[in-house]
């Protein structure tokens, strides 16, 4: 692992809502951009479910999401895979429009390309322009990530080029093999969204309303009796000590 240093229309997919009563984490909501082939849709999948796919039908748009744990924080992860034909210099407005619309629901991103694909590296720079011309007073983090590393036979792009370009953008960076590392995988999904949580401050809401325990079987009633119990003052006297 490398250390950190940083076609066509497609629309969001609603997310099923949940049957349970209690209270949701909140959303963490990212995006994973770059040119056609670079192994974005591999990427997401081994995160989520820890198996590679190595070949993928071209997708449309599509969105995934779960429940994670990210330093003992419960999020909701909403992950938005985007058609690998999309390009900021696609003479089509209705394309750059719904780039932009993914660009504007998103929180955090990922932009990917492959050590194998010169072309897929160049494509990095514009779409980066892209997310902060679209969050133009935004600090969304944004992580760039060099992948298929294991084809170093094929290497088209040398590791300093992304460290030069992240260091460039004010970026991170990540060369990475989806194939070969999950942990690689996971690590670069998890430092994400630590740094989506830390720019709303997610960590220290999560850690107070970690004091009121979930029930296992959560109703609204037994929510409703523990909120009471969280607020309540627990010593009454001297006589409740002891």
């Amino acid at each position: 692992m490398r250390p950190l240093s940083m076609s066509g229309h497609f629309l969001l997919s609603p997310i099923p809502e949940s049957s349970s009563d209690y209270l949701l984490p909140k959303d963490i909501k990212l995006a994973v951009l770059g040119a056609g082939r670079v192994g974005k849709s591999a990427m997401i999948v081994r995160f989520l479910t820890k198996r590679f796919i190595g070949d993928y039908e071209p997708n449309t748009g599509k969105l995934y999401s779960r429940l994670v744990y990210v330093e003992g924080d419960q999020l909701s992860l909403q992950i938005q895979d985007t058609p690998g034909g999309v390009q900021i210099q696609d003479s089509l407005p209705q394309v750059v429009d719904s780039l932009s619309k993914c660009v504007q629901w998103a929180e955090g991103f990922l932009l990917v390309y492959s050590i194998t694909d010169y072309d897929s590296y160049l494509s990095i720079r514009p779409l980066y322009q892209h997310i902060r011309k679209v969050h133009p007073d935004s600090k969304a983090p944004v992580i760039i990530v060099g992948n298929k590393g294991d084809l170093l036979h094929a290497r088209q792009v040398q590791t300093q080029d992304g460290i030069q370009l992240a260091n460039e953008l004010g970026s991170l960076f990540l060369e990475i093999s989806t194939s070969e590392n999950y942990e690689d995988v996971c690590d670069v999904f998890q430092h994400l969204c630590k740094e989506v949580s830390k720019m709303h401050g997610l960590s220290g809401e999560r850690r107070r309303a970690s004091i009121i325990p979930r029930p296992r079987s959560p109703n609204m009633q037994d929510l409703k009796r523990r909120f009471k119990q969280a607020l309540s003052p627990k010593v009454k006297g001297p006589t409740a000590l002891g």
